[in-house]
């Protein structure tokens, strides 16, 4: 279970390289495929489909947030594993993008 308080005196640098460092991975990708655009604290990926995925900073809560369709996840930053958890347990933030990425590709991706 992540261990971050809510108002983590380094939630603003830790969320901005994070979101930061998948910027850059998604700026590798085709824009065909994908569009990621970062700005205010907020990813949206767009996908060729027309639908979005969109990961973005909650301050007041010390998280990431994903949403995804129906579906959305809440990240905190575990200290001890150095990874954002969803805080229902399903797992590390870039694994889970990176699920939703191979099932919107049809191809397997890794972050």
């Amino acid at each position: 279970m992540a261990n971050t308080a809510p108002h983590d005196p380094d939630f603003p640098a830790r969320s901005e390289a994070c979101l930061t460092a998948i910027q850059d991975r998604l700026d590798d990708y085709d824009p065909d495929e994908l569009e990621a655009d970062y700005a205010g604290g907020v990813l949206k990926i767009g996908f060729a489909d027309g639908r979005t995925c969109v990961l973005n900073r909650q301050a007041a809560a010390s998280q990431i947030w994903l949403a995804e369709g129906a579906s959305a996840w809440h990240f905190s930053f575990d200290e001890d594993a150095r990874v954002w958890l969803d805080t229902k347990g399903r797992g590390q933030l870039e694994t889970v993008l990176a699920e939703i990425l191979s099932q919107k590709l049809g191809r397997a991706v890794t972050l």
